[in-house]
């Protein structure tokens, strides 16, 4: 133990007795590394016959970052043996623990097996679902670390605030075995970006000077028309979106009514009957799926595809920004990504004249309502097609 480097990184899971420690903090603050060498060295030491869970988002960053640091460390410190490592499965056998590494793009492993300890390498990507049915088979430990570049987050919301939970925040000044060049860079920072400096420097939560949309939240009052609905398709890992847009006034209420991963066209069918909506309701959906509009419109749905072209996607959030835009409370996940759907920057952080592809599912399916009713009113007034 004594020739491990660590940080605090590691001491603070050395004295955290809580069930969740989460590990906010900048760049190069050592958290991913540290966590690993708490695994290794710590928990594989002390414990036998459990089962360790790694997870990122999508494989190939879990390839790339967690999962090659871990064998790193094993090489290392003359740990790793060929015959331990399952490939093909992306698991390794320690002290008689599996430790797994999975992703959120393998849906069949995030509802499989239990596990004892679960660390979430770059939290912050997940939605609030993932997190839900991964924490739901887990009986021990959790982890997370992430770099705060949301403003606005689940994580903030509903797991920084658990009687559970032990937050510790870091930074680059936190590993000592940084490289003065590294050191010089990522100071810099304070003087090209504020933002950047905030998040990757001082670790701590971005700002939301490049939010596309503002708003406030409100229920529907008495009067409010209903427009129109959009619908966003998804399965695997972007969830379904169903978003009911109602009028009142100068002020466009949006009102999210589905948001769930894994939804097959039946199931989207029987939730649109739960839910009561009239079969002559205008339900406009993403037109890249034409087999799931017609399929939907065979159920009796009044779907049709939402126009697009190569300014559609522009002229639709042009068209959201005219109105006073302001979301039920109930619709949690589409105020999540009102908060942090933002225009993309180029490589010197200016601002683009585009918004990022993340945090857009439901606004996607607002936009499908709104720019299909208010740019074509006439659009589809006399069928069902």
């Amino acid at each position: 133990m004594g020739a491990i480097r660590t940080n605090k990184v590691f001491n603070h899971l050395l004295r955290s007795d809580k069930r969740i420690t989460v590990e906010q903090g900048g760049t190069r603050s050592g958290k991913t590394y540290n966590i690993l060498l708490w695994v290794i060295f710590y928990y594989c030491a002390k414990n036998e016959g459990k089962v360790v869970t790694i997870c990122r988002k999508t494989f190939p960053s879990l390839r790339a970052s967690v999962m090659r640091d871990f064998i790193d460390i094993l090489r290392m410190h003359d740990l790793y043996r060929e015959e331990h490592h399952n490939m093909s499965s992306h698991e390794y056998r320690l002290n008689g623990n599996l430790i797994e590494f999975i992703s959120l793009d393998q849906p069949q492993k995030i509802r499989g097996r239990k596990r004892n300890l679960l660390y979430i390498n770059e939290a912050n990507e997940l939605f609030f679902e993932d997190w839900q049915q991964l924490i739901f088979r887990t009986d021990g430990k959790i982890i997370l670390d992430y770099n705060p570049s949301d403003s606005f987050h689940w994580i903030y919301d509903k797991v920084l605030t658990r009687d559970d939970c032990d937050f510790y925040q870091t930074t680059y000044k936190d590993n000592p075995f940084l490289d003065a060049v590294i050191i010089n860079e990522i100071e810099r920072l304070q003087f090209t970006d504020d933002d950047y400096w905030r998040v990757y420097g001082l670790g701590e939560r971005g700002s939301n000077r490049a939010a596309v949309f503002t708003f406030s939240t409100s229920d529907l009052p008495q009067g409010a028309k209903l427009l129109a609905y959009g619908m966003d398709f998804g399965y695997t890992n972007d969830p379904t979106s169903l978003v009911g847009v109602y009028e009142h006034g100068d002020a466009l209420y949006l009102d999210e009514l589905i948001y769930r991963t894994g939804m097959t066209n039946r199931d989207i069918h029987n939730v649109l009957t739960d839910l009561g909506i009239s079969r002559y309701a205008e339900i406009f959906a993403d037109s890249a799926e034409p087999k799931s509009i017609d399929e939907l419109h065979r159920f009796g749905w009044n779907v049709k595809p939402t126009a697009k072209g190569p300014d559609s996607v522009m002229a639709g959030i042009d068209m959201l920004k005219r109105f006073r835009l302001l979301a039920t409370p109930r619709s949690t996940n589409l105020i999540k990504e009102l908060q942090n759907y933002k225009w993309a920057e180029d490589k010197n952080g200016n601002l683009l004249n585009k918004p990022m592809d993340a945090f857009n599912h439901a606004c996607d399916a607002a936009r499908y309502a709104v720019f299909n009713k208010k740019a074509n009113p006439n659009f589809g007034r006399y069928s069902l097609r």
